[in-house]
């Protein structure tokens, strides 16, 4: 097995008990972590490599792992609703967000799909963000710059509505209560044949997007999808789906953009 690197003072660690019982956590040379687990002294997992089972100083055996792109995703939905992962990966797909491009979003939120997005697009590409409300747009910066996800991220404090700064994008993201008011400033921010994303919680919203784009007749290939995901429990002589799923999380409604016939 190849080497990575190891867990370094200052490095960020996935700390996992079970399904239900997992943190990420700052190591800082000196401290520990507490939970009615036991405690976990951060100096003797300093210098070993990720992937390794500690126990706490009451026995109980935890797995040390390295964030992933998820992991982060979901720690940062304490304050707001965030686009889980299994919507996140379907947006990046559908509406071709790759290396190199240049997307707006709204709203951002607790920054959960601002760092999924800035991942996609890499260093080549960058990612601007709007938020309307103050107190989730210092939320979002603090969880972006905790996990160094600013530098191809733009973020402005500002409603949407108003206006995009940006031309020519390769995608806009919409998560917002309106989607359907920014759909003619979306349509002037994009390049043509490229996506509009719009996630919404209820159909009400689909709908009034949906017919929003089918009378300005500025977009074409609109369709809506949901996805649903379902754990299946492996075990010998008794593998079975899991009793509960992440069902509806919400409506995605993907549309490009058509060129000026003229």
């Amino acid at each position: 097995m190849l080497m990575q690197d190891p867990i370094q003072d200052g490095s960020y660690i996935y700390i996992f008990l079970d399904a239900k019982r997992y943190w990420i956590r700052k190591v800082k040379a000196g401290e520990e972590f507490h939970s009615n687990k036991g405690i976990i002294k951060y100096d003797d997992i300093i210098g070993r490599p990720y992937g390794i089972k500690v126990e706490s100083h009451s026995g109980q055996t935890f797995q040390i792992h390295k964030p992933s792109q998820t992991d982060i995703q979901i720690s940062m939905g304490r304050n707001t609703q965030i686009i889980y992962p299994k919507d996140a990966g379907t947006i990046l797909i559908e509406a071709g967000i790759s290396a190199g491009c240049r997307v707006v979003e709204a709203g951002t939120g607790s920054g959960a799909l601002t760092y999924i997005l800035s991942k996609a697009v890499g260093p080549q590409g960058h990612i601007y963000t709007y938020e309307a409300r103050e107190n989730h747009y210092i939320q979002a910066e603090k969880n972006l710059k905790r996990h160094n996800a600013l530098d191809n991220v733009t973020m402005h404090l500002k409603d949407i509505i108003e206006g995009i700064e940006e031309k020519a994008v390769d995608a806009v993201v919409l998560d917002l209560a309106t989607p359907w008011l920014v759909v003619d400033t979306a349509h002037n921010a994009l390049k043509p044949s490229h996506y509009l994303v719009s996630y919404s919680p209820t159909i009400e919203q689909v709908m009034k997007t949906c017919k929003a784009m089918g009378e300005s007749r500025q977009w074409g290939m609109i369709r809506t999808l949901e996805v649903l995901e379902r754990e299946i429990m492996v075990r010998e002589n008794k593998t079975r789906p899991t009793t509960w799923m992440i069902a509806h999380t919400g409506y995605m409604t993907f549309a490009r953009t058509l060129a000026d016939s003229t």
